[in-house]
């Protein structure tokens, strides 16, 4: 039996496609199986009919058993594919941390839309002050959306990018009518590094700052990022990032493998949790002191904007003339 896959991607790098192909031989494996019958990226396919004849209030996208998409919702033309691939697809997967929790982009939720377009087009310095188009262009929404804020998303497979080895383990799961899920533990869960539950120190280091280890020397010998003063968002993301190691071998974030510390791309270890809240108790907890996390809304929700993780603050209240 052959299993019909459509994919689309919205506001998003690309990165996410680059994934699918980075699965590389087992992809081989399995493509016999798989009828891609939509996937822009690599094929041509309009949105109403090839020349153009069809109903332009009508997104068509071809029936498929299976329904992938990478990147968020920021435009009203993304919102209409969306809803065009739920209506066409029998299972729906969100691909990535765009398209899972908004992303990158969702930092943009901690301002108005008037706001950005005033900074954009007319508070910029490097720009020529303009109008806002709207021209041949679909309106932007209000904010940056996952996709499961706008149709029913049956999958999660977060990461920015995703690891290739759970793009494939879903579809093989798929074809094999067998369930999938991604699983709830952290990336501190599987990091191996050597842990004390204690700072090295009081301050927050800054990133660029190099950690201490020791090349080519067992990770159990590597002291932990976060211990060694760095934000690690480890303790609240979840894991994943390191794909699905073979046996024997030992999973290892691809963040700390290259002596970095975690940035939070694959998203809350459990669906509805605050990355922010939960952080600030995390890094508490070893003796850092969490009032030197510069700008904590973008930094421990960076990745997670959608879902009103992020959205703009209050404006300050200005006090009449005469203090009441």
């Amino acid at each position: 039996m052959t299993v019909k896959i459509a994919e689309e991607w919205l506001n998003i790098c690309g990165g996410c496609e680059v994934s699918i192909l980075d699965i590389g031989e087992p992809l081989l494996d399995i493509l016999p199986e798989l009828q891609f019958v939509h996937m822009p990226v690599i094929m041509d396919h309009k949105y109403h009919g090839q020349t153009g004849e069809k109903d332009v209030n009508i997104i068509e996208i071809p029936e498929a058993d299976v329904g992938i998409i990478s990147g968020g919702i920021r435009n009203e033309k993304e919102k209409h594919v969306a809803e065009a691939m739920r209506q066409s697809c029998k299972t729906l997967i969100s691909l990535g941390s765009c398209a899972c929790f908004g992303g990158i982009p969702a930092m943009a939720n901690m301002w108005t839309l008037e706001e950005l377009y005033e900074k954009v087009y007319r508070d910029s310095e490097s720009t020529e002050k303009s109008e806002t188009p709207k021209e041949n262009l679909p309106p932007l929404l209000d904010k940056v959306h996952a996709v499961d804020e706008v149709v029913k998303v049956d999958l999660h497979i977060p990461g920015c990018p995703p690891s290739p080895d759970w793009i494939k383990e879903a579809l093989v799961s798929l074809l094999k009518g067998k369930p999938f899920a991604m699983p709830e533990k952290s990336v501190c869960d599987e990091c191996p590094v050597k842990r004390e539950k204690k700072a090295a120190g009081g301050d927050i280091k800054r990133p660029l700052e190099s950690a201490t280890f020791k090349q080519d020397s067992p990770w159990e010998e590597t002291r932990c990022l976060m211990e060694q003063g760095y934000l690690c968002l480890g303790p609240v993301t979840k894991a994943g990032c390191a794909g699905i190691p073979k046996e024997g071998e030992v999973a290892v974030p691809r963040c700390i493998k290259g002596y970095m510390p975690c940035r939070g791309c694959f998203g809350p270890v459990k669906k509805g949790s605050n990355p922010l809240v939960d952080m600030m108790g995390a890094i508490s907890s070893i003796g850092l002191n969490p009032r030197q996390v510069a700008d904590r809304r973008a930094m421990l929700n960076r990745y997670v904007g959608a879902h009103g993780l992020l959205k703009p603050l209050p404006k300050p209240r200005i006090a009449p003339k005469g203090g009441k």
